[in-house]
């Protein structure tokens, strides 16, 4: 006991003095807004990660609904309309160099285009000698050209995945290996904790904002997405009607669907559906959630069917650590997560056939799942921080 006590003691004693020697950072980020989705979420990651290490953490965006959050956690926000496309929207250059210079910023990080091509002029306009260091992550698979290629400028560009990695190698194979950094996004496993699969509980939980989860059903495939064409909502309503043509009644939930601005898209689907005789009280299309592990624990299985490749695909790996298996097309990001975490659930892009079969097994026999997900946010995070201290020196 006495020599393990003496141990913590010494290594107590190692962090404090890597603590005092380690300089406080200042990081800003930059990108459009702060609405939804996976670039904004991975923002607030590494803001909330950045104060929790004592650093100081600064974004500029236009504004949204994330702005609180980011707030809380003891960022602070600049509200600057960096990604209107615009010749007005020039005139920001100047304010972000004054912002550089006057916060002392060391690193400053672009997560989207506009906003990169803005923050790279500002930084070229000072002084040599106190440039903060510039890093770049590309969060999605852009169409290849001069306009995306900034993103590849960074001293370090950050690649959310392998398959992203090979999109920069492949399209811009002027930009040295040694630039590149894979740190794949990540998902805090305490939010998505593993649940049995006989275990009831979510859907009753859930029955109050969807009624039809309290009713004897067959099996429940979820669509989590966007309303918005690429997600694959077609592909999803052809495989519930071919498993109903099989005597399987099983029911499509297509959750984050119903936004609005898409009535008009809602109208397609289910007229769609309507055409391939799916029953209207087996397709349920609702608004987005905040309680998506339990729509997911409600689940027998999970749909990832987008017909653009996925830089990453965090919805393979926030089912999966619930204990969910999934069914997706093979590529991109998606591709990739399901060769390494659950091969059975990866299809052939656009293969209806062998998309079906694969449904019909996976239900009749789920498969074994990862037991531990190794794409944590706290890898993320970690990875993201070490990478702007190595900069830094």
């Amino acid at each position: 006991g006495a020599v393990r006590l003496l141990r913590r003691r010494l290594r107590a004693r190692r962090l404090n003095r890597a603590s005092a020697r380690m300089r406080r950072l200042t990081v800003v980020q930059l990108l459009p807004a702060l609405h939804s989705g996976g670039v904004e979420r991975s923002t607030l990651e590494i803001a909330a990660a950045l104060v929790a290490a004592g650093h100081r953490a600064l974004v500029v965006s236009a504004g949204g609904r994330l702005v609180q959050p980011l707030l809380d956690s003891g960022a602070e926000h600049l509200t600057l309309d960096i990604g209107r496309k615009s010749l007005l929207t020039l005139r920001h250059v100047r304010t972000l160099r004054r912002l550089f210079a006057e916060v002392g910023a060391d690193v400053v990080h672009a997560r989207s285009r506009l906003p990169a091509w803005l923050g790279l002029h500002a930084l070229r306009a000072l002084p040599a000698e106190g440039r903060p260091h510039w890093v770049t992550t590309v969060h999605g698979l852009n169409s290849p050209g001069r306009y995306s290629r900034v993103m590849t400028t960074g001293e370090r560009v950050i690649c959310v995945s392998e398959s992203v990695r090979g999109f920069v190698r492949t399209h811009y194979p002027d930009v040295p290996d040694a630039r590149l950094r894979v740190i794949p996004r990540g998902v805090d496993v305490a939010q998505f904790p593993r649940v049995a699969r006989n275990d009831l509980r979510p859907r009753r939980a859930l029955a109050k904002q969807h009624p039809w989860l309290s009713e004897p059903l067959g099996p429940v495939l979820l669509l989590p997405g966007r309303g918005t064409r690429l997600k694959g909502h077609t592909h999803a309503l052809q495989l519930v009607a071919w498993l109903h043509a099989q005597g399987v009644p099983a029911h499509l939930w297509m959750l984050g669907t119903d936004e609005p601005g898409r009535e008009r898209y809602l109208d397609e689907l289910k007229a769609e559906a309507a055409a391939l005789q799916l029953p209207a009280s087996h397709l349920h299309i609702s608004p987005p959630t905040a309680r998506i592990a339990e729509a997911y624990a409600a689940s027998d299985l999970v749909l990832q069917l987008s017909d653009k490749p996925e830089a990453f695909g965090r919805t393979v790996v926030e089912a999966l650590a619930v204990g969910r298996p999934v069914l997706g097309w093979d590529h991109g990001g998606v591709g990739e997560l399901l060769g390494q975490l659950q091969p059975s659930g990866a299809v052939p892009l656009h293969d209806r056939a062998q998309l079906g079969e694969r449904a019909l097994a996976l239900l009749a026999s789920p498969p074994s799942l990862p037991g531990r997900i190794p794409f944590t946010l706290q890898a993320m995070q970690r990875d993201t921080l070490r990478l702007y201290a190595d900069l830094a020196g």
